[in-house]
């Protein structure tokens, strides 16, 4: 029992990266399925679009929720890694993660909602067919809006991330620059114009940040010994 539990942070730390792994494929995949459908200034276009898709636009929206539920998890995770490092700062990232986990579940009622308004359901006929197209793109878009202010609050999280990284003994503090590089990055969806300007950038840094963290924590686990001695002390001074 006891080699067990000293070996627990290396496991706790790769399953967290098989799950962050699972995240990034589901997140992909949900966004890959809609690629195209979406034609941001032709509502009727976008309409027409969807119900030509709209199993795999279903599809689009479960599997984003799944990808938001495995977020809650490596949040979760995180915080148990990261607790000895400084637990009210381990909480508060926590705290944001699922802020902007809640947020976009939330969302994704926007992203669904056009199959409602496009199904031809009889209350439907006192509107316009092209009122309906506009509703129905104008939810999608309110949905994107949801995604802006997420992203600000996993900005928030990756800062801090990044800086419980930096402070930790048990992980490179290249990793840690890296999330709160990232962190910074999301931020600017503060200003959705400037975030819309520099997206690429910010998209890229973030991959590389969190892919990096995934593949360490995946491939390396933490420092055993280091963590311990972290957890230990962490202990002491509670």
């Amino acid at each position: 029992m006891e080699r067990i539990r000293e070996a627990s942070p290396r496991p706790m730390a790769r399953i967290t990266g098989g799950i962050y792994l699972l995240y990034f494929l589901t997140a992909i995949s949900g966004e890959s399925f809609i690629r195209g459908i979406i034609v941001s200034r032709d509502p009727a276009a976008t309409a027409t679009n969807i119900l030509a898709h709209e199993r795999l636009f279903r599809l689009s929206v479960a599997v984003g929720l799944i990808a938001t539920a495995l977020y809650i998890a490596v949040t979760v995770l995180f915080y148990g890694l990261f607790k000895p490092v400084n637990k009210t700062v381990a909480l508060l990232a926590a705290f944001f993660s699922l802020v902007g986990c809640a947020i976009q579940a939330f969302g994704s009622l926007f992203r669904v909602a056009p199959l409602a308004v496009l199904e031809g359901s009889p209350y439907l006929n006192v509107f316009k067919v092209d009122q309906l197209q506009a509703v129905a793109l104008m939810s999608i878009k309110l949905n994107a809006q949801a995604a802006y202010v997420s992203l600000v609050f996993f900005g928030l999280f990756n800062l801090l991330i990044g800086y419980l990284i930096f402070k930790s003994t048990f992980l490179p503090r290249i990793l840690g620059a890296l999330m709160a590089l990232s962190g910074l990055g999301w931020l600017t969806f503060l200003s959705p114009s400037l975030a819309n300007y520099l997206f690429t950038y910010i998209e890229v840094l973030g991959i590389i940040a969190e892919a990096s963290l995934m593949l360490w924590l995946l491939v390396k686990g933490v420092n055993i010994q280091r963590w311990k001695e972290q957890a230990s002390a962490a202990r002491s001074s509670g």
